[in-house]
């Protein structure tokens, strides 16, 4: 019985030394992030040297060889970079909206969204019709919207109390709305801002083309533009839009993920990644989306290395090129991982913006979960 009660008793200490040697190190790390952080300089040569970061153009390029510099710089086991060939699309000269009513103009603010083809030479004029959602455009039909240009006012839904919900519920229009409208034989779109602001900033974003329908131009119009456009149509039904955009869509071309990892001291072929997206739309800086979640991943093993901590596992940051539209490096690096023979346990992904920090969202099925 004494030697159960011994036995028992060093378990119980060594349990209570673990998560005491446990809590310490967090407090190291919770220190040392609020205290000896780069994220800040990180992301301000990031947003504010290099700014937005289009696959394809130079400044993405600019800040892979950044965030490869910087990865180097932490002494790390090991920094590389890793091909993807991505698409570059180019926004061109800005672009222009304007409603013709009677002999009167009225400009709007607009925004090509990324991936769109050009409209012609001199801009693309016609008859529009707003449509609230693909429901209603289909009951349209050809009949309604051929050689027209389809307005898709379908606003962020300010009911859902996670951001994120509206978005996702909105943004499908943004992408897929051109599809559906050259179907029935529009010559264009414009949809509204994925925003709940009222403002005049439209916000771009990935659309899309399949092969087997027609590409008409499609771009994005600022929430106000959006409101006064509607309220213009219900004066004016037979009103015409014009838009102008000079966008190209070039050949794909070669840049990198950016890849820095410290190797685990027993298991080092477990992988745990934590990563954000290193591209960023042209017209803005790209700090929340997603320069932070970059900085933030980065930071994990600026963090490790300052203190002296190996972990057990490999853990690897990962600042992946074309997240916003494409995709190409993740399904680059995933292609890698999978003939790597080398196990990846746990991925973090940080795109949510560099706000106050609420929790985590887990995607994975039950087991996945359960562990």
């Amino acid at each position: 019985m004494k030697k159960i009660a011994y036995c028992f008793f060093l378990l119980f200490s060594f349990s209570v030394t673990a998560q005491q040697n446990d809590s310490l190190t967090i407090r190291r790390i919770y220190d040392e992030a609020l205290t000896g952080s780069k994220c800040y300089g990180w992301l301000d040569y990031l947003s504010n040297k290099i700014g937005g970061r289009l696959s394809g153009s130079k400044e993405a390029a600019q800040a892979v060889n950044y965030v490869h510099m910087e990865l180097t710089k932490l002494s790390l086991d090991s920094s590389v970079l890793q091909e993807v060939m991505v698409p570059h699309w180019v926004r061109g000269t800005k672009e222009q909206a304007w409603m013709e009513t009677g002999s009167r103009k009225v400009m709007l603010n607009i925004c090509a969204l990324g991936g769109s083809i050009a409209t012609p030479k001199g801009g693309l004029v016609a008859e529009v019709v707003e449509v609230y959602d693909w429901e209603e455009m289909e009951k349209l039909g050809a009949g309604r919207l051929s050689g027209k240009i389809v307005f898709m006012n379908h606003p962020m839904k300010p009911e859902f109390i996670n951001t994120f919900e509206a978005y996702g519920e909105a943004a499908k229009y943004r992408y897929g709305t051109a599809m559906r409208a050259a179907k029935y034989g529009a010559l264009g779109v414009v949809v509204r801002s994925m925003t709940l602001a009222m403002d005049d900033y439209p916000h771009t974003g990935a659309m899309g083309y399949v092969d087997t329908i027609p590409k008409i131009p499609a771009c994005a119009i600022s929430t106000r533009g959006a409101e006064m456009l509607s309220k213009m149509l219900k004066k004016e039904p037979a009103a015409k839009f014009g838009f102008s955009m000079a966008t190209q869509i070039l050949p794909d071309t070669l840049s990198h993920n950016v890849i820095g990892e410290i190797r685990g001291t027993e298991f080092p072929d477990e992988i745990i990644v934590v990563g954000g997206h290193l591209d960023a739309w042209d017209n803005g800086d790209g700090s929340h989306d997603d320069g932070a979640g970059v900085v933030q991943s980065m930071e994990v093993l600026r963090i490790f290395k300052a203190l002296n901590i190996r972990p057990k596992r490999t853990i690897r940051c990962v600042a992946f090129m074309n997240e916003e539209n494409g995709g190409k490096g993740g399904e680059k690096y995933a292609k890698a991982a999978k003939s790597s023979g080398r196990k990846h346990i746990a991925a973090i992904e940080s795109d949510a913006g560099g706000f106050s920090p609420r929790g985590f969202t887990f995607k994975g099925n039950k087991e996945a979960m359960e562990k």
